[in-house]
């Protein structure tokens, strides 16, 4: 088969690689449309991923397509069914998982490859991560699964309030979820720190900041109250208390990964402010953080990491919902050959996500 292997720092390339053969407890999807992500963007330029890899390894973690083979062992699934699977599962075992902290896992199992003709499912998703797709939702929308877990779990730690003032800085794909599932949370009660959702319906405000108009745009589509492109402004945080009568935000969300943003984001947040700092920077990176801001103002700092099941089944549900336009965050359709230029194209940020088709034509 066809598949896209990373070597190194943006050294990505399309190979004749075996076709995959699953062993009893696993299974084989032919993958109909693999989605581009920013954290493939991040992993592609640095080279790797603390966690989830090390090259040379197939690329690609998020897809949805349809099963053509089974373990001997697998139950309760057939050839032919739609599903989608995401890029991990816990161990159910550990410390953690005991305590249900499932992303915090130090035995994930994880799985990359999806920029593939097919890909092999590993016995662990099979049995804690792998969803029925619905008929009427389409496979480009069934992909986004994983990365909208990973930002319900995100807005169900950040302490969202009835009537909060939220930042969120960041308009990549992550941060427009943000932004999206926020604004939806005081329409219909679909997101909240608890695992029922008893959300009041006063809608949050939601201040999006970041650096492409045509992305903030989207933004207000999304939900937006208000958008801000960083390029036009000199301090983020003085217009955020301009915002606030001088207070700062309720929460603020950092969806780029930037050392530099994460204290940017700090420096958002009024007296008792919860400060999700989700967008992963590079290793070995560091802050500077005002003891007296933190200790004085009591803030909550949050590093907040990767999804659990809890929430990959939530995400599909609310993709299969309809009720938020995510075809917004898919720039275009392409082959797969395509997909150095994909990623040369969302680096120079002319691309928010790309549906790949590893079986359209030429």
């Amino acid at each position: 088969m066809l598949g896209a292997v990373l070597y190194g720092q943006e050294d990505l390339r399309l190979e004749s690689v075996a076709d995959p053969i699953p062993d009893s407890q696993e299974i084989i999807i032919q993958v109909g449309v693999a989605t581009t992500c920013g954290t493939d963007l991040k992993v592609w330029r640095r080279g790797g991923h603390a966690k989830m890899l090390r090259p040379p390894t197939l690329f690609g973690h998020e897809a949805a397509g349809k099963i053509v083979a089974i373990g001997k062992d697998v139950r309760g699934w057939q050839v032919g069914d739609r599903v989608v699977a995401n890029n991990s599962a816990p161990c159910m075992n550990c410390f953690f998982c005991q305590r249900q902290e499932f992303s915090l896992c130090p035995n994930l199992t994880w799985n990359n490859g999806t920029f593939a003709e097919y890909l092999k499912i590993p016995a662990q998703i099979v049995k804690h991560n792998l969803l029925p797709i619905p008929d009427d939702l389409p496979d480009a929308l069934a992909s986004m699964t994983e990365p909208l877990a990973c930002v319900l779990h995100g807005v169900a730690r950040s302490n969202i309030k009835k009537g909060d003032r939220v930042v969120v800085i960041g308009d990549g794909a992550i941060g427009l979820m943000f932004v999206a599932a926020i604004a939806q949370q005081g329409e219909d009660n679909l997101i909240t720190s608890s695992s029922q959702y008893p959300v009041p319906s006063t809608q949050s405000q939601v201040f999006l900041f970041g650096g492409n108009d045509r992305r903030l745009e989207i933004g207000k589509k999304l939900g937006a109250t208000q958008t801000f492109n960083h390029h036009q402004i000199t301090d983020i945080p003085t217009v955020v208390k301009e915002l606030t009568e001088g207070w700062g935000a309720d929460v603020v969300i950092e969806a780029t990964g930037v050392p530099a943003v994460w204290e940017s984001a700090i420096a958002c947040a009024r007296p008792g402010a919860t400060v999700n700092l989700f967008g992963g920077c590079p290793r070995d990176t560091t802050i500077t953080v005002n003891t007296e801001q933190l200790h004085y103002s009591e803030l909550t700092l949050k590093g907040v990491f990767h999804n659990t099941p809890k929430y990959v089944k939530e995400a599909l549900a609310l993709l299969a919902s309809r009720t938020i336009p995510f075809e917004l965050l898919i720039s275009e359709h392409r082959p797969l050959k395509d997909l150095e230029q994909v990623f040369q194209d969302m680096k120079n940020r002319k691309s928010i996500k790309v549906a790949m088709l590893p079986n359209m034509p030429s």
